[in-house]
């Protein structure tokens, strides 16, 4: 199965738009040092297919890493699981989210 991979421009319009639901799969302190505002924690060291956000008609789940290994994993493992609908990544990660001077919110 191959995996689908989203641009800076469109992930920005689907967060401010409601249409992305957006997955973090680092780990604590990566997540707390800084993450895309809006996204939900599952760290791929105890990565739980379940806990994934179901998409409504019109949105997409999106999984983002550190740059985009780990989100593959993660994409995997959910199809694995049974779900089809996450199957969608930032692939540059906080790394590409960074380079492009996008702000992060901190904490958990």
């Amino acid at each position: 199965m191959s995996f689908n991979d989203i641009s800076l421009e469109a992930l920005k319009a689907g967060l401010a738009d409601g249409s992305v639901l957006l997955v973090d799969v680092r780990e604590a302190d990566e997540f707390s040092a800084g993450h895309i505002k809006g996204a939900l924690f599952n760290p791929l060291s105890r990565f739980d297919p379940s806990k994934l956000p179901v998409a409504a008609e019109g949105q997409k789940v999106v999984i983002y890493c550190r740059s985009g290994r780990r989100s593959v994993t993660a994409m995997e493992q959910a199809r694995l699981a049974g779900r089809r609908d996450a199957d969608t990544h930032f692939g540059g990660g906080i790394l590409a989210w960074l380079n492009a001077g996008e702000p992060v919110e901190q904490g958990s």
